[in-house]
């Protein structure tokens, strides 16, 4: 049986962790070189390479001004950052998640790279555009890489105010978020009415209804995809709990339930990033370990499914 514990024993013997200097991940200072290998998935719109594995920011970044919190995101942070991560996804509507990432980058040396993402969610487009220059401040970005329109809130004025502000080259990039399967119905007209770079939507091995429609249309129509959810909440550990890992897995580098359910999410064509989010370094490392090394193909991936149903 592998848990997530058992791997970060395996992680002392990986060879590219091994030869990392002591307490590496533990310090602020960071190497101005990525020690993982790294599994890239191109944005459509622009060819640009994005890492396969992001981090999302919900519940785990909301910690206000406590210092013991604060200085364990540091140590995820700089984990994410080390091991290859680019992509951060936050939202107003995760408290302070934004701020406190925006201070703790802040402190990270060398500067890292990254792939700012939020979201607007309010209504109104003059609350939007303040909202979204809010978010800037509170992030510490000279520009928003990605800004999203979250769970499709006044989504017809605020993809107004978001392409005005792509063509003007204070975005990059514009994208609507969603995590409800009672949305895709919309979720699924606005991909087909506008022109978005990324859509976001809930997606993992036992919430499989994005694949039906959303996922096919985005590979259709040159949508970058975001993943959220990609544990379902946590459920899916729960799921397995005690469960051995099928030997099998190996064929594909994978040695936890984590990067079995990761690698199940990146391996889709359609997905660019899955985000899983977490406030715990081991975790961190556990989850960018699925960038690593090959990915299930389509075989493999319904043989993936067909266990699950089994546990």
């Amino acid at each position: 049986m592998t848990s997530r514990r058992d791997v970060i024993k395996w992680l002392t013997v990986a060879p590219w962790v091994a030869a990392a200097p002591p307490g590496l991940f533990a310090n602020q200072a960071r190497s101005s070189v990525s020690l993982a290998p790294s599994i890239f998935h191109k944005i459509p719109s622009t060819g640009e390479r994005l890492p396969a594995i992001g981090m999302g920011s919900f519940q785990t970044f909301n910690v206000g001004d406590e210092p013991a919190a604060k200085q364990r995101l540091l140590e995820v942070l700089n984990t994410f950052f080390t091991m290859g991560g680019k992509l951060i996804d936050s939202s107003p509507m995760y408290g302070q998640s934004e701020a406190v990432i925006g201070e703790l980058i802040g402190q990270l040396t060398p500067e890292p790279s990254l792939f700012a993402a939020s979201k607007v969610w309010t209504n109104g487009r003059q609350e939007g555009i303040s909202a979204i220059a809010e978010t800037q401040r509170r992030m510490q970005v000279k520009k928003m890489d990605l800004m999203q329109v979250h769970n499709l809130r006044d989504w017809q004025v605020h993809l107004d105010t978001l392409d005005e502000y792509k063509s003007q080259g204070k975005i990059r990039y514009t994208g609507i978020t969603t995590s409800r399967l009672g949305q895709y119905d919309d979720f699924e007209r606005v991909m087909q009415s506008r022109k978005l770079d990324f859509v976001q939507l809930n997606y993992n091995i036992k919430v499989t209804e994005a694949e039906k429609r959303l996922l096919p249309l985005a590979q259709d129509k040159g949508i970058a995809v975001l993943v959220n959810r990609p544990f379902e909440k946590g459920r899916l550990f729960k799921a397995v709990k005690n469960k051995p890992l099928p030997d099998w897995a190996k064929e594909f580098d994978c040695h936890s339930w984590g990067q079995y359910f990761l690698k199940f999410i990146i391996s889709h064509p359609a997905v660019t990033c899955a985000i899983p989010a977490t406030s715990k370094v081991e975790h961190m490392k556990d989850n960018m370990l699925a960038m690593s090394g090959r990915l299930p193909d389509s075989s493999m991936r319904k043989k993936m499914l067909h266990y699950m149903e089994s546990v």
